[in-house]
């Protein structure tokens, strides 16, 4: 089955009468990692589990805590920082999210800032006025978007009261106004190195933004799961020097009430398939599974506890 052809089913799809089971996930949005590499996790369990069936939706960090805590889910991608405040009902969310476990570390999401090469602004501190794409209601790039923010005193209701304006649109439609000269700063949680930077960079040119490390340390300090970092030069053409920002460790996260050996079989296979998925995104390969529970600040299901345990993984 081709990628493209498991994609087509939403997450929130009914069951299939031809399974015991429907398994459903929420990733990421069109052009980013998320959901190429969803739809091919997808495939892969379907194809190994005896007996159930796979979806695979878009969707967004903070939306896919309570998509899958509420049960329109079964999995789904988020960040570690995202997961816990989701969990004890803080930030973005409006209640605790209880329903939701851990179930595997990924890779780090980076907060990348782009601008035009020929912008005239070189901090945060200048967005004040400006017309940016922070990303989509409900995915974390966005709210992490406006703690980066709340750093230098802007929001996103300061920068339209400046004359400014907020798009929150999709990757590609974040390509598409920069590209047409309708936005000055695009912003994005995501891997290294990302489509949507590298397509920008052909035209018109970026220059990445850095965060100061003086405002890093209160967000760190924070946001528990935030750690600084940097977008190491030649990340994209003509980049040639590191730029400091600020990381967050990709998760996924199960629903609470699934059956202990469904995600038993489910955390084998996601592990045994390793190499498959790196074929989607070669960023896979920096998915250990010796780091599998470093992110783990929420409960682990038992069913992944059963198989960490199996495969000789601590919660470190």
């Amino acid at each position: 089955m081709k990628i493209g052809a498991l994609a087509v089913g939403l997450a929130l799809a009914p069951p299939m009468a031809s399974a015991d089971t429907f398994v459903r996930m929420v990733s990421g949005p069109a052009g980013g990692s998320w959901y190429p590499l969803g739809a091919k996790i997808m495939q892969v369990m379907q194809a190994d589990i005896k007996g159930i069936a796979t979806s695979n939706g878009p969707g967004g960090g903070v939306g896919n805590i309570k998509e899958v805590s509420q049960g329109n889910a079964e999995i789904g991608w988020s960040y570690g920082h995202t997961a816990y405040n989701g969990y004890v009902g803080r930030g973005k969310f409006d209640k605790p999210y209880k329903d939701v476990r851990f179930f595997a570390t990924l890779y780090p999401g980076v907060v990348q800032i782009a601008v035009p090469k020929s912008s005239s602004i070189k901090s945060i501190a200048d967005f004040k006025g400006k017309n940016i794409s922070p990303g989509k209601a409900g995915w974390t790039g966005t709210a992490f978007a406006e703690t980066v923010l709340s750093a230098y005193g802007l929001s996103f209701d300061k920068i339209k009261q400046a004359g400014g304006t907020v798009h929150h649109v999709d990757y590609t439609d974040s390509v598409a106004l920069m590209k047409d000269g309708h936005i000055d700063v695009f912003v994005a949680v995501t891997s290294m190195p990302q489509a949507s930077f590298i397509d920008l960079n052909f035209k018109p040119g970026i220059r990445m933004v850095g965060i100061d490390p003086d405002k890093m340390k209160g967000i760190i300090k924070d946001n528990p799961g935030t750690f600084a970092t940097k977008i190491p030069k030649g990340t994209y053409e003509g980049m040639d020097g590191d730029v400091s920002t600020l990381a967050t460790a990709t998760v996924m996260v199960v629903n609470a009430k699934l059956p202990d050996d469904l995600v038993y079989n489910m955390c084998k296979v996601f592990w045994k398939e390793h190499a498959t998925f790196v074929e989607v995104k070669k960023t896979w390969k920096d998915v250990k599974l010796a780091d599998a529970l470093a992110a783990a600040a929420i409960p682990v299901h038992p069913g992944a506890e059963r198989c960490y345990k199996e495969l000789g993984v601590k919660k470190m």
